[in-house]
């Protein structure tokens, strides 16, 4: 959900748990205590796997209040990357993709 450009979460508790910061672990992956992460360019919500690595398991559902999530634009990310003839796993991506400014005005 947006509102004047601002991500608002569906529920308390997500927003809290996605904003979660720790002050014994600088990476929220290395915090057993983080469960949810937020990946704005992607507008993605994930269950962070504690495994040592960064990965994470996507969630359609918020697992506090039920409400449905918003829809992933992972592959549309990828689209408008090759639109553009970059490589995510070989070229530098611009800062616009590695954040919600390239969805942010037009796909929400």
């Amino acid at each position: 959900m947006r509102e004047q450009n601002v991500l608002i979460h569906c529920c308390e508790d997500m927003r809290r748990n996605v904003e979660a910061v720790c002050d014994q672990h600088p990476d929220r992956h290395d915090c057993p205590d983080c469960l949810v992460e937020y990946v704005a360019h992607l507008r993605e919500y994930g269950l962070m796997i504690h495994d040592g690595g960064t990965s994470s398991l996507r969630i359609r559902f918020c697992p506090w209040c039920g409400a449905q999530l918003p829809e992933t634009l992972r592959d549309r990310w990828f689209e408008e990357l090759a639109c553009r003839g970059i490589d995510p796993w070989e070229d530098e991506i611009p800062e616009s993709f590695r954040s919600s400014a390239w969805w942010a005005d037009g796909v929400a």
